[in-house]
């Protein structure tokens, strides 16, 4: 589903990413995973279209992309959950969930039950305003949002960040229902390492803007990742 084939990313003159290189299968979750400030939120910036790559090829789909901008990138079937949310506070959250109707047709400008199935407090809670939400349902309510737009690469940058236990639960069981659909690849970008670890059927270490390990679960055992994204 994605291919990236040696992947750079600038701010400014500095380099951030340096020769990126993996893959995303359908129905698979990639977790991206590497201490703080290694250039993961970056890759998953670089991939969504909010940053430009400053070099590389990204295939998507069997389909070669230039450098587009993340409303472009949403247009081919990228859902982006960024870190922090970006829920938008002053609207419902029905117009939070809405406003990923813009990637879609007409005929398709409503809200599947399934999201609702997913999340259910947000049924309960769709005239409420987004900024009214807990953090927790913040975090369900940017996962919703993205899956409106039927993605076929879920982007979701440190999902469980800032999560009560039982919401993050939550989230996982979400992921999993999406991986076992298998109709989207997902990448996920996770500092909670056991969230991470139990989710994952590939990983990306990253170490100084460079993949320092990637295998599937069965090639790299569960020490080999804990000392990869280890200080």
């Amino acid at each position: 589903m994605l291919k990236l084939n040696d992947l750079t990313l600038h701010y400014g003159h500095s380099q951030i990413l340096n020769g990126v290189s993996m893959e995303a299968a359908l129905g698979e979750v990639t977790c991206v995973m590497g201490t703080n400030g290694v250039g993961k939120t970056s890759l998953i910036k670089a991939i969504s279209g909010t940053h430009p790559r400053s070099g590389g090829a990204m295939e998507l789909n069997g389909e070669a992309l230039g450098i587009l901008p993340a409303h472009r990138m949403a247009w081919k079937g990228v859902g982006y959950v960024a870190q922090g949310r970006e829920i938008f506070p002053l609207l419902t959250v029905r117009e939070n969930l809405e406003t990923g109707f813009a990637c879609l047709p007409t005929s398709e400008h409503f809200i599947p039950d399934e999201v609702f199935d997913l999340f259910p407090v947000l049924k309960q809670m769709q005239n409420r305003r987004g900024g009214d939400l807990s953090g927790g349902q913040q975090q369900q309510l940017a996962i919703a949002r993205a899956l409106i737009t039927k993605p076929k690469l879920l982007l979701l940058d440190e999902p469980t960040e800032g999560i009560q236990p039982n919401i993050i639960q939550q989230i996982g069981e979400v992921i999993r229902h999406l991986r076992t659909k298998g109709e989207m690849a997902i990448v996920l970008v996770e500092q909670y390492f056991d969230f991470a670890y139990d989710l994952a059927d590939q990983f990306v270490v990253l170490r100084r803007g460079e993949i320092l390990m990637s295998g599937t679960k069965s090639e790299l055992s569960r020490d080999q990742v804990l000392q990869g994204v280890t200080v």
